[in-house]
């Protein structure tokens, strides 16, 4: 399948949006009480909820919420343990107890010298010992899908089942991944912004379309046309990027790992296994995605025709997609395809 990559429109739009951000910061002064106030706000909120597990990696910081079976869930890029809880959500009001962790160079994990998918894999188990938990189903989206391949790998004992929502993983050709693909775009972004909370408060005010298509990979006019409920999930998943100061390591780790991705051992994967996407997913996870369920001896793949890396318009058929997974993963699930594209 062809990979789907971010408008060469929006990312020549960035330039532009850039500079009239910067005529905005140093002119108009009435955006400062507004912005020192969501700040604030932002770091805030980062510095309760969560705990730092010393474990015999190092330090991991994570958050849990709800009651049930435990279920790790591993964030995203710009994330941390308050993206977790967000993905997580659903699956807390579906009688799961989440575990939300921070991943290398995010909030209050450190950045190790060896920051890699099988280092962050092995992570999670040291994460798992010293919160005395034998075994955890995952759920790892986006740029958190790498290490989540990998502790099926290589703890399958602690794995009970594997969920990938929207994975930026390996699919061939090998010559060019899907994440350097998408990396002129998102590297723009990346340059840009991440060293200012101020820009990446101000940007989703300014150009929001852009912003949705390129930083967040989902096509704007699909959050356009989506419920008010949706396009809020949308903006808070952006507002809560900030601060940006204490997530830049690992996002430009993952910068890093996803422009050099390389094919995991699919076939060795043990545990049930479940796959989700979307086919205008600009950021190119649908084809990653299916290859990945295909390799993975009787995985369930479950792709939708719209609604972006977001999944908009889908949060709730994907909880109860996952949730179903999760109670009846002892049997072999079919491959199936959602609104084939």
């Amino acid at each position: 399948m062809e990979e789907v990559i971010p408008p060469r429109t929006a990312v020549r739009h960035i330039g532009l949006a850039l500079s009239l951000l910067t005529l905005l910061m140093t002119g108009c002064t009435w955006l400062v009480p507004p912005y020192r106030h969501d700040i604030e706000a932002a770091r805030a909120r980062i510095a309760t909820g969560s705990q730092v597990a010393d474990t015999a990696c190092g330090p991991i910081e994570y958050a849990t919420a709800g009651e049930g079976p435990p279920l790790l869930v591993v964030h995203g890029a710009a994330g941390g343990f308050d993206q977790g809880l967000m993905i997580g959500a659903p699956l807390i009001k579906a009688g799961y107890q989440v575990i939300a962790v921070s991943r290398f160079g995010y909030l209050r994990t450190p950045l190790p010298a060896d920051a890699s998918p099988e280092a962050q894999a092995d992570a999670y188990a040291c994460l798992l010992d010293a919160l005395r938990i034998p075994r955890v189903a995952l759920v790892g989206a986006s740029a958190g899908s790498p290490s989540a391949l990998q502790f099926a790998l290589r703890h399958p004992e602690r794995c009970r089942a594997l969920v990938l929502l929207v994975p930026v993983v390996f699919a061939p050709p090998a010559k060019e991944t899907t994440a350097a693909k998408h990396s002129g775009g998102a590297k723009v972004l990346l340059d840009s912004l991440w060293d200012s909370d101020f820009f990446v408060w101000l940007a989703p005010r300014l150009t929001p379309a852009i912003i949705d298509d390129t930083l967040l990979g989902t096509p704007a006019d699909v959050v356009e046309q989506s419920s008010p409920e949706e396009q809020a999930r949308v903006a808070k998943m952006t507002a809560e990027i900030l601060p940006v100061e204490p997530r830049r390591a690992g996002m430009r780790n993952d910068m890093n790992v996803l422009g050099s991705l390389q094919r995991v051992d699919l076939e060795r994967i043990a545990v049930p296994t479940l796959v989700i996407s979307t086919a205008d997913d600009r950021y190119g996870t649908y084809g990653a995605a299916l290859y990945t369920s295909v390799h993975v001896a009787g995985a369930q793949f479950i792709g939708y025709t719209t609604g972006g890396h977001m999944l908009v318009g889908h949060q709730s058929d994907t909880a109860a997609a996952i949730s179903a997974f999760l109670k009846h993963r002892s049997s072999s699930p079919p491959l199936r395809a959602a609104g084939s594209p």
